[in-house]
């Protein structure tokens, strides 16, 4: 598959012959118009198939597909296949050559400068004339690097001294089903306890008695256990076993307080590739992505996550998304891709520049629920609301899955006075355009935590507040 746009083509620019000082300089004829240059933008295929209702009681396992691939942007995990792209609009931008020179002043410019590369021509040849001498009065005219002898030192700030820090803490994750099915993935150390947090699709081939190791860069490898996976949350946590004692946890960061144009480190096995470590920004925030894990199955994940165009691929998912400090940002596990064609031939899909994080104040609440009891928790407002397309808000819908209430007896839904065919538009000050996005923004809250919910009911809006409820386990 492509992984970068070819961009707007640049017609060569005009030549202008040496011209010596001393000879005046013809007027150049105005060289022709460049065309527009543009490169077709292949569209990305739909993640899933058309929407469904989808009720907050079993948001981990919703009733039909994901959502309709037009919203959020459609994004697959990082390991799964990706579809292929079909034709789609071009864009671009013109590009006009300049014109050559008309004045003597161009090729007294072009003089000089040929002046001085014949001067650098001479300059060479003179060296080398001298060090020939040189060398055959055996003496030597070679010159060592400053460094040449000592170790290169390198800022803490710097990328490299960053990755120096967090490579050690990371491990290349290897999870095989009992039918010998199985993938890579990234995680990093959690604790000391050899916990190591890492996302649900990397290791769900080997929840079922399957096996499961954990790789570390000075290439120690340990045999690993499940502790506890959330499907929803797209969050695992694993543990080593008979874990070394000189573990070094990562430090965690404040996603909240992540800005957009803030640099980012993200490290992963890319293809397999361990220990690789790429570069970018923060692009956006409380992007609503759901994904799915790529086995055909209606369940998906919901996040409203970090967007980063540091160069995310299969085998990144899991792994740590870091600021310029090393601190842990966010949880690579989703990108948004054009499809086929990955390294060797593969495909799987590859990195367009568009990868998604689960912000690690959310994942290292899950985590600690995941350890601490073995299942996650969500937080939930009691209603079921539509999966389709809208741009207008999340639709409470008339009936829940199995025939159920679409709004929660005694919950909180109820409570506030919410009822079936309100449209929710916001949550506190983020904008609600659908029921992924709404889903997405409830599970970036704890269970107690208390909301404000705008909604319209027959074409007035209203505002309530309403405290989170709770439920346990993905099923």
């Amino acid at each position: 598959m492509s992984t970068e746009n070819e961009g707007t083509a640049v017609p060569p620019a005009p030549s202008a012959p040496p011209v010596p000082v001393d000879a005046p300089t013809p007027s150049a004829p105005a060289a022709p118009e460049g065309s527009d240059h543009t490169a077709p933008l292949t569209p990305v295929p739909p993640s899933a198939p058309g929407a469904q209702e989808h009720t907050q009681e079993q948001q981990q396992a919703p009733a039909g597909p994901a959502p309709d691939a037009s919203w959020p942007p459609p994004v697959v995990p990082s390991y799964s296949d990706g579809g292929a792209g079909g034709a789609g609009s071009g864009w671009g931008s013109s590009y006009q050559q300049q014109p050559a020179p008309k004045s003597g002043r161009g090729g007294l410019v072009a003089a000089i400068l040929v002046a001085a590369l014949v001067a650098g021509g001479l300059g060479g040849g003179l060296g080398y004339t001298l060090a020939k001498n040189n060398d055959d009065n055996t003496a030597s005219t070679t010159v060592s690097a400053s460094t040449s002898g000592g170790a290169v030192k390198r800022d803490a700030g710097t990328v490299a001294g960053v990755a120096a820090r967090a490579l050690p803490s990371t491990v290349t994750i290897e999870a095989e089903s009992t039918s010998g099915e199985g993938g890579t993935g990234t995680g990093f150390v959690f604790d000391t306890q050899g916990h190591i947090v890492t996302n649900n699709h990397v290791v769900a081939d080997a929840v079922d008695g399957g096996k499961l190791t954990a790789t570390f860069p000075n290439g120690k490898k340990y045999d690993a256990e499940v502790v506890g996976h959330a499907q929803g949350y797209d969050v695992a946590v694993i543990k080593l076993k008979n874990a070394p004692s000189d573990l070094k946890p990562l430090p965690l960061g404040d996603s909240d307080k992540v800005a957009v144009g803030d640099s980012t480190i993200a490290i992963g096995a890319p293809f397999g590739l361990s220990n690789t470590v790429t570069t970018g920004i923060i692009s956006a925030k409380n992007r609503p992505v759901a994904s799915s894990d790529g086995s055909g199955s209606s369940s998906a994940s919901y996040m409203s996550a970090l967007q980063t165009d540091a160069s995310i691929n299969p085998g990144n998912s899991g792994g740590p998304l870091l600021d310029a400090s090393g601190n842990v940002i966010g949880i690579n596990s989703a990108i948004q891709s054009t499809g086929s064609g990955g390294l060797g031939g593969s495909s799987q899909s590859g990195s367009i520049g568009l990868g998604f994080a689960i912000p690690i104040n959310q994942a290292k609440y899950v985590a600690q629920q995941l350890i601490k009891t073995g299942k996650p928790v969500y937080a939930k407002i009691g209603a079921s609301v539509s999966l389709e397309d809208s741009s207008s808000g999340a639709k409470i819908t008339e009936q829940g899955a199995g025939g159920s209430a679409a709004v929660e007896s005694g919950g909180p839904a109820d409570k506030a006075g919410l009822k079936p065919g309100d449209v929710i538009t916001k949550l506190d000050d983020h904008v609600i355009d659908s029921g992924p996005t709404l889903i997405g923004e409830i599970w970036t809250h704890k269970p107690g935590d208390q909301v404000t919910i705008t909604y319209e009911r027959d074409g007035k809006s209203h505002t309530v507040q309403l405290t989170l409820g709770a439920r346990q386990g993905d099923s």
